[in-house]
């Protein structure tokens, strides 16, 4: 929970905007004024400004861009959660490759969405990313797909696990994922461990991205 004025708790979700685009770091953070429950720390345009403005600002959420000054997002990441693990980062890209994908997800980001999408869903994602909600792009997924289907080599996942694993893809939380296939969401967190271990993966948006460049979300559930 972040500070607020005079020592008093502010409950608005605080953000650090990374972004060496000064017009579009402007227009996001004027956009999150507007908004009565975020409220931005600050504006870091480069690798290292963005991990001495987190240490010093701590904010809830960061909100960053792939293509840095002085390296890229998923460098500044490394660094911000090795000092700050439970920091929530949000990485925007305009070059949406399975590498690229991958990279951010091992890094421990919790979302990864195109940076020409709606504002609509970037603040949609800044609010659930607090409640340690993950989110992948579906556009996203269908740029970076090689286009392989599942093949030898490719860990066999059940018809549950597949579903288990297309709903993760979705951005739906835990407890909406058993809502939905009718399960506890104990049960759906077994899926999702199951699921980890096979693809030989250390999240849930790890193991998406991985599961998107075996072709396995592009199999039918």
């Amino acid at each position: 929970m972040s500070g607020g004025v005079d020592g008093q708790c502010d409950t608005r979700t605080s953000i650090l905007v990374v972004d060496d685009h000064t017009t579009f770091a402007e227009l996001l953070t004027g956009a999150l004024s507007q908004e009565p429950d975020l409220r931005s720390v600050g504006v870091a345009g480069d690798v290292e400004s963005s991990i001495r403005l987190c240490g010093a600002r701590r904010p809830d959420v960061v909100v960053m861009d792939y293509h840095l000054a002085g390296g890229n997002g998923v460098t500044a990441s490394a660094r911000i959660l090795r000092d700050r693990p439970g920091t929530r980062i949000v990485m925007l890209t305009g070059d949406p490759t399975q590498h690229v994908l991958e990279a951010a997800a091992t890094t421990g980001i919790c979302a990864f969405l195109p940076k020409d999408g709606s504002l609509a869903t970037l603040l949609e994602t800044i609010r659930s990313a607090r409640c340690g909600t993950m989110a992948v792009h579906p556009s996203l997924l269908t740029a970076a797909e090689p286009g392989r289907r599942p093949g030898a080599g490719v860990p066999a996942l059940t018809q549950r696990e597949l579903q288990v694993l297309h709903l993760m893809a979705e951005g739906h939380s835990v407890g909406a994922n058993a809502r939905l296939l009718n399960i506890t969401p104990n049960t759906c967190r077994g899926y999702v461990k199951t699921i980890l271990v096979k693809l030989g993966a250390h999240s849930q948006l790890e193991a998406v991205a991985v599961a998107s460049r075996l072709g396995l979300l592009t199999a039918r559930s």
